[in-house]
């Protein structure tokens, strides 16, 4: 049986949807709890972020994608209609294991399947070597959001 990094390839399932934060099924309820969850985790808890910066009002109109291990929710991201990828989260429990890859592999493929022919993102400073080694080239100054360094970087598909 292959692995991920410690993690089972048939426990590991990664989700897209861009319904997650549209009213609807129970499933896409279900699916916003654990995606606000692990953002509230990382962000708010982890990393002292405002609520409020990361609740932007930008999800419902997003693709979103949900790593869940043997039914666990462990991480998530988005893409925006642009190619902007953000709230890229996975619990630290979690971490080292490839999910945060395998996330970043399924927005990039969501993107493709919408035409975009770039994406980009803000990646914190100390993440940006991870966005390199899938492909992300620094474009910019590095500058400051919400107290943190980041980078502009940004993938041709």
């Amino acid at each position: 049986m292959q692995s991920l990094f410690g993690v089972r390839m048939d426990d590991l399932t990664i989700i897209t949807t861009a319904a997650a934060f549209r009213e609807g099924s129970p499933a896409c309820a279900a699916w916003r709890d654990a995606i606000t969850a692990i953002r509230h985790a990382v962000f708010t808890l982890e990393q002292g972020i405002d609520a409020g910066a990361d609740l932007d009002g930008r999800d419902a109109g997003a693709v979103h994608v949900l790593a869940e291990v043997d039914g666990d929710a462990v991480g998530t991201g988005r893409l925006l209609p642009n190619g902007h990828i953000g709230r890229l989260a996975v619990l630290r429990a979690w971490r080292g294991r490839g999910i945060g890859g395998a996330l970043l592999d399924a927005l990039i493929e969501a993107a493709r399947r919408r035409g975009l022919k770039r994406v980009y993102l803000g990646a914190q400073a100390r993440a940006s070597g991870f966005y390199e080694k899938h492909g992300f080239r620094v474009c910019g100054e590095p500058y400051v959001e919400v107290g943190i360094t980041h980078m502009r970087m940004e993938r041709g598909l």
